[in-house]
Order: structure tokens, then sequence, then C-alpha cells
């Protein structure tokens, strides 16, 4: 193997094979119950409150959460049919060099978010102690907590797996039980909880309040949105399945029937939250409104939450991401240190009070790249990938010295937009993103950089477990146990 070459095939990157895909379907299932219990998520349902009705705001909570999953099954397509995480993948869109811009986005937007919700955990882990033993520094917190789970996920995908397993029936009894606190708390205020809105809108104000709401949990969910294949390319999928409906089950009842069930609880707690103490931050909000033995459990279920969160929905995709930018020399586990650093210096403690805003552009920067991957994988390859050439320095994807202009120019423009018109911003970043990469690789890009999978739409040679193939990349072959008659 060339020495130049050396970055792009990282053990860590490899494609995965049918036999080492262990995420069944109700493991999947579990790990989002896990993954969406997010208390960052509390503040859509706060904010939405203030001008809507709780009802309206779990409507419109129910319709982003099915759309974002919809789009995450789409895409997660990528890592069930060839095994491929993200950022390998963004080297057909982006050119194997330029890869590393947009990943690195994503890369540093998961550490942020596991920098959020570490901080929510060690307030929640800080409150407890102190109640018990009189101890009062969230920070010492922060620090033993970043650190546990950076070791749990630095495990493996199995370790993440198991611990899912374990979190998702506590967390599920104790939010009903957190719901049902803060509840009795709002209606001692004499708020009644489904008709109280504090500054009510209507007309139009009120169409517009309802719209950020379902883009805001799209945007909440943008950044997974474009880097699930990093996830589901270890979901077991069923070998020479040619319905796409029947080869991504799990990934359905994953992304589009847990996450919204688990996200709109969620979001409803968070404006329980707000019209019981007027705080959607869910430490405040419990300390106020219970104490004792409850109050330590459902502080111990943020805990909880926000560990099984940040293991599967930020530090695996982060580490994926810095793996693939730092090469052979940058292993998994390094990766997942590097995540929590950087989630830890940017302060996250800072970051709560502006989420609402944040969400909205960087979901409408990332939607743009969920579009592009959707026009380049499905419009234009159609699902077929030349595999080998992702891994070569100078296969097809090399492009103009490492760098997709067409992928490039539609991800600007698509993220422009989406910025211009951040109350619609997931939606936006999608259509131009991806239409104009559509556009402008089919008509120009494409022509002068050919693509084999395009010039030859062969099944047999570019499908992945369709046809029942595991993709096996020369020279790190032996890290896999391939069926040699199925390999290629």
């Amino acid at each position: 193997m060339k020495k130049n070459e050396s970055y792009l095939k990282s053990p860590d990157l490899l494609p995965i094979s049918h036999a080492n895909r262990k995420i069944g379907t109700v493991g999947f299932a579990v790990m989002w119950v896990g993954m969406a219990v997010v208390l960052a998520a509390f503040a859509i349902g706060g904010a939405g409150v203030q001008s809507l009705s709780l009802g309206w705001v779990i409507v419109a909570t129910i319709i982003g959460s099915v759309a974002i999953g919809l789009f995450m099954t789409i895409t997660g397509d990528i890592g069930i049919e060839h095994g491929l995480s993200f950022p390998v993948y963004m080297r057909a869109p982006f050119g194997t060099i330029g890869t590393h811009i947009p990943s690195i986005i994503r890369g540093l937007a998961a550490s942020f978010w596991f920098g959020i919700n570490t901080y929510f955990g060690a307030t929640a882990m800080n409150a407890i102690l102190f109640t018990l033993t009189g101890f009062d520094n969230w920070f010492v917190c922060f620090l033993i907590f970043a650190a546990v789970q950076l070791l749990n996920t630095a495990l493996g995908i199995k370790a993440v797996e198991r611990f899912a397993d374990l979190a998702a029936p506590i967390i599920i009894i104790i939010s009903a039980w957190m719901y049902t606190t803060l509840s009795d708390r709002a209606l001692d205020q004499g708020r009644e909880v489904w008709s109280w809105i504090e500054s009510p809108v209507t007309g139009g104000a009120a169409v517009t309040a309802f719209l950020i709401v379902i883009f805001s949990n799209m945007g909440f969910w943008a950044t997974l949105a474009a880097d699930i294949p990093s996830i589901s390319r270890f979901i077991k999928a069923p070998k020479y399945e040619r319905n796409w409906l029947k080869r991504n089950k799990s990934s359905i009842v994953g992304s589009v029937i847990a996450l919204p069930i688990t996200q709109t609880f969620m979001v409803a707690i968070g404006g329980v939250s707000y019209i019981a103490v007027s705080n959607y931050d869910p430490v405040v909000a419990l300390q106020e409104a219970a104490s004792g033995i409850v109050l330590g459990v459902l502080l111990l279920m943020i805990i909880f939450a926000q560990w099984s969160t940040n293991a599967s929905a930020n530090l695996i995709p982060a580490a994926t991401i810095f793996s693939n930018v730092g090469g052979p020399k940058v292993p998994f586990w390094a990766g997942v240190v590097i995540a929590g650093i950087v989630g830890s210096v940017v302060q996250p403690w800072n970051l709560f009070g502006i989420l609402i805003p944040v969400l909205l552009v960087v979901g409408g920067i990332l939607s743009a790249i969920v579009g592009i991957l959707f026009a380049d994988y499905y419009l234009l390859r159609k699902r077929r990938v030349n595999v080998h050439d992702l891994y070569e320095n100078n296969g097809q994807f090399k492009y103009t010295k490492g760098f997709n202009l067409a992928g490039f120019i539609s991800w600007f423009v698509g993220g422009a937009a989406a910025y211009y018109l951040a109350n619609y911003s997931f939606i936006v970043g999608f259509v131009v993103g991806g239409g104009l990469y559509y556009i402008l690789a089919k008509y120009w890009y494409f022509k002068k950089y050919q693509q084999a999978e395009i010039e030859d739409p062969d099944d047999e040679k570019y499908l992945g477990i369709t046809v029942g193939r595991d993709w096996v990349i020369l020279d790190e072959a032996e890290t896999y146990d391939e069926p040699k008659e199925l390999s290629s």
C-alpha cells in the first residue's frame, strides 16, 4: 500500500461485513430510545409553549420527527447496503480530500452536542452528590462524567448497545414519572398543561411558530441524518434482499417509530416543565418540583439519558470522522478522546441559551449535505458504488486535486439559502443543495470525471448486500472474515 493512500484505508473505516453487523431491529430501536432522550430537546418544548398550546407543539414535533426519521432511513441505506461510514462515502460527492471539510464540521457539531449533554448530566450528578454528601462542584462532576462516557464508547459499538439495553427501560419509566411530577406542579400553580400558553399568537404568527417547532426538531437531528451510515453499517440486514423496505426494516423501526415517539415525549416534558416552573432546564425544574428520593431518582435518569445519547449519537460519529481525517495514526478510540476534548473546551454550559437559533442554522447547513448525499447515492449512482475507488488516492474520486467542485458549490449555495430562510432551514437546504448537485454533477462534473458505476450500471459489480457482497479492500482484507465466494 502506497504511503499517500494509507490514510484512506484506516482499519476503522473499512466496510463492515455482513458477519460483523451486530445490531438487530430491537437493538436499534432500543438505541434510539437511549439516543433520543436528550435534555436539550426540552428547550424545543419550553420555547414552543410560549407561543402555542402543548397539543400543537406535540403535533409539530411528531411531523418533524417522522420527517427527519425518513431522511435518516434514506441516507442510512448507504451503511446497510455497502457497510460504509459517513466520512468514507462523502469521498464520492466531495472528493478524497474534500470529504474532510464537511466531515469535520459534522464532527465538531457532534462534539459540541457531547459537551452540552455532558454538562446536563454533570449538573444532575452534582445535585445528587450535594444532597447526599454536601459536595458541590459541577465542573469536577463534568470531568468525571465525560471520562466515563469516553471509556464506554472507546470499547466499541457492542459496549454502547449493551449500555443502551440497560438504560432504555429505566429512562422510559422515569420519564413518565418526571412528566407526572411536573404536571402536578403545574396544576398546583393553577396552570392546565394542555391549554396554557404564555404569549398566544394567531394567524401567520401561529403558522410561523408551528413551523419553527417542526424545523427545530428536524435541525435537532440533522447532524445524525447526515452521518447515520456510521451507525447503520452495524445494523443486521438480509442478503439478496432487493426490496428497499424489507432491507431497511430495522432502520425504519428505529428512526421512523422509536425516534418520533421518544422525541415527542421529551419535547412534551420540556413544555410541561416550562409551564410548571417557567424554566425548561430539567435540573432546575426538577429541583423546584420534587424532593427527596423522587428527586434523586429523576436526576439519576438525566445522567443515564445523556450518557446513552452521547455514546451513540455523538461520540461514535465524531470519532469515526476524526479517525478518517487522521488516518491509521488516529484509531477509533483516539477519535473518541478528541471528540471529548473538543466538546469540553467549547464551554458547553454557555451554549444552551442560544440553542434554538443554532439548531435552525446548523440544521440548514447540514441539510444541504443530506440533499447532496441523496442526489449522489440515489439519483445519480442509483445505489451502485465503486467502493474500491473510495479507498484509492488516484481513483475516480480524486476529481480536481481531491475535491469534487460540484459538491462544494452545491453545499455552499444550499447552506446559504438555508441560513437566509432559517425558519424553513432543513427543507430549503435539502432541496437547494441536492437539486443543484444533481444538475452540476450530471450535466457538468461527471462528464469531465466519469464515474464507473454510472457509465456501467451493473448490479453485480457495484451493489453490496443486495447481491450478497461483502466489500473487501486490498491490503486490509485480513481484517475481516469474509466468505470468499461473495467477496469482491
